[in-house]
């Protein structure tokens, strides 16, 4: 593939797959400020990394792959970072008006997907986004008996954790 056909392939891509940069971007970034940069740390490693995308395999699955293993490094660093003075009083400021969710219950669970681990946090958002067992274990690199087995324990946790559901 020629370097412009290439650049104009990945550019539309891109833009018809950008949902998937935004998400990524809103499960690994605090504030509006970081979800913007991240999301175009994304997009940046995209094109970087556009020549070893196989045209055989779905374009989604290997997206979403390179847009979470930039997400994990984020959320490294992040957790490495020592916290700034204030810093939850210039969050609190940031982006203005916060977003006001139509529903309590996907306030609820959005707070408790932000608190999982990044992996699991990858593992939500791909499930909640319906993609099969086959394609997450593609992207996260798992089985897909893994996959199955731990969005099953994930499934149960948050279930215990949102609507107080007895350990079985």
């Amino acid at each position: 593939m020629a370097d412009e056909e290439r650049r104009r392939r990945c550019e539309s891509l891109l833009r018809e797959h950008r949902r998937i940069v935004f998400k990524v971007a809103a499960v690994y970034a605090r504030n509006a400020e970081d979800r913007q940069d991240l999301a175009q740390d994304i997009a940046l490693q995209v094109w970087r990394s556009f020549a070893s995308y196989d045209p055989a395999r779905p374009f989604t699955t290997w997206m979403y792959r390179v847009a979470l293993n930039v997400g994990l490094s984020h959320a490294r660093r992040e957790r490495e970072r020592p916290p700034m003075e204030g810093a939850d009083a210039l969050d609190a400021l940031e982006g203005g008006m916060p977003i006001v969710e139509p529903d309590e219950r996907l306030a609820h669970l959005a707070r408790a997907i932000e608190a999982l681990e990044p992996l699991e946090r990858a593992l939500a958002l791909l499930y909640l986004d319906e993609l099969p067992y086959t394609e997450i274990a593609g992207v996260l690199g798992l089985s897909e008996t893994n996959v199955g087995t731990r969005i099953a324990r994930l499934k149960q946790r948050l279930r215990r954790q949102l609507i107080g559901t007895p350990t079985p």
